[in-house]
């Protein structure tokens, strides 16, 4: 997870401070060292890092703490209020055109990850937009950037526009987006070419597509291991284009997450989208507020939610609903839900939005091994309808016949049932306690 490390920091210290009635300003100062350190070890900015612990000084040895009756909590709370203002406070939409198209350039070096962030930019958009997106391939000196770009429109039906690797960029683009508007396209998405560092030459043919292109956004696209050099590249691009938004790669990766939570200090650009994966849906939009939440252990759940409402399907929850008080599902209904969890992204990322998980008894740097849920759903799957409608007519033979059928052992099959079991007396037990009273389980999952 992004931040794990200073995650883990920040936590430990604001722990010794929650359930104290009173802070004194030794507390504060042993704390806001400690702030400090773990900020400075995430690769955040000095200069950054130094007003931001000033800050936190002055108001937590402040009327708002001293005169609260929870001390200790109001100090946590004006550390994520600090924390999300660092990152830019709110989260930042796209500028859409009033007269279509949107033209949204996106630049940046090359490696950072344009070519599939313009194609995940243009699936989301798309997506929660309701727009009929243009990708134009206008880098023509990477090796393949046009093919790959074309490719990954290809999986997601989106056209691309391109005139190959021998036309001059500039005019490429004037082509696109001529090309956009007699196909009424009423979103176009340039992905212009990278150099492995800033040069006067990338500057120059950026500025030209700008003054023909004329764009709504312009995109810096910075990978987030590359630490504070994302701060710096980031720097350079906007004194030359002036940016309006950052898209993050590679937040999901081992980064300390110092980038994330400087660029917005040092350029005044907001972060608008960050990539937390390689799959083409795993582009979500920037909301610092839910990040700094995250960041001190208190979840996302906002963000977990949304996540259950573009992935569950309402009809078949209600279904789930019904059977979850009955106590009526099958195995068939565990695969489905299963599936329905598992589109919703890895699971790890899941219970990172839960508050508090990562210090749930045995929850710390736990690792869910997918493979293990590849396995349920093999010895689900290689029953009959009628052993997963009444899992107790399993005799040996046929516990036999479905491990040889999943690749599995009996011992797999017999601890699948009796797990199943055990959470069908759990849920009848369960409903049985709350049985005429109100109940919403926002995600319909039997293990829920």
């Amino acid at each position: 997870m992004a931040f794990e490390s200073l995650a883990d920091r920040l936590q430990e210290t604001m722990k010794k401070l929650r359930g104290k009635g009173k802070v004194s300003e030794a507390d504060v100062r042993q704390m806001t060292r400690e702030v400090r350190l773990a900020l400075l070890e995430a690769d955040v900015n000095f200069k950054v890092v130094k007003s931001f612990v000033k800050r936190i000084q002055e108001r937590a040895v402040g009327q708002e703490v001293l005169k609260s009756l929870t001390p200790g909590q109001q100090v946590i709370k004006v550390v994520q209020q600090e924390l999300t203002d660092l990152m830019g406070g709110a989260e930042t939409k796209i500028n859409f055109a009033l007269k279509p198209p949107t033209v949204i350039l996106l630049a940046g070096l090359q490696g950072a990850g344009k070519t599939t962030s313009a194609a995940k930019l243009a699936n989301y958009v798309r997506k929660t937009n309701n727009k009929n997106p243009l990708l134009i391939a206008a880098d023509i000196y990477r090796p393949a950037a046009i093919k790959q770009l074309q490719t990954l429109g290809n999986q997601l039906n989106i056209p691309v526009f391109s005139l190959g690797d021998k036309v001059n960029p500039v005019e490429i683009v004037r082509k696109g987006i001529e090309k956009a508007k007699e196909d009424h396209n009423d979103l176009i998405l340039i992905d212009t070419a990278g150099r492995l560092h800033v040069d006067d030459t990338l500057m120059e043919e950026l500025e030209q597509i700008k003054a023909v292109s004329h764009p709504d956004e312009i995109f810096l696209v910075v990978d987030a291991m590359t630490g504070q050099d994302a701060v710096n590249v980031a720097g350079s691009f906007n004194e030359r284009l002036g940016l309006t938004g950052v898209i993050m790669t590679k937040l999901d990766g081992d980064t300390r997450g110092g980038a994330a939570l400087s660029i917005r200090s040092v350029t005044g650009t907001p972060i608008k989208f960050v990539g937390m994966g390689e799959k083409m849906d795993a582009l979500e939009p920037f909301h610092p507020d839910r990040m700094a939440s995250r960041i001190l252990g208190m979840g996302d759940v906002l963000s977990l939610i949304e996540k259950a409402q573009a992935t569950v399907d309402e009809e078949k929850a209600r279904e789930m609903e019904k059977k979850l008080r009955t106590v009526s599902f099958t195995l068939d209904d565990f695969l489905e839900q299963i599936g329905q969890v598992r589109n919703m992204g890895p699971l790890e990322d899941l219970l990172a939005m839960m508050p508090g998980a990562n210090k749930l008894k045995g929850m710390k740097n736990m690792q869910i091994d997918e493979k293990k849920i590849d396995q349920v759903e093999a010895i689900i799957r290689s029953m009959t309808l009628k052993e997963k409608e009444d899992p107790d007519i399993i005799n040996s033979s046929r516990k036999k016949r479905i491990a040889l059928g999943s690749g599995t052992s009996i011992a797999d099959v017999n601890r699948l049932l009796k797990q199943f079991k055990d959470m069908k007396k759990m849920m009848k037990q369960f409903m049985g306690k709350t049985r005429g009273k109100k109940r919403k389980n926002p995600f319909n999952l039997p293990f829920m």
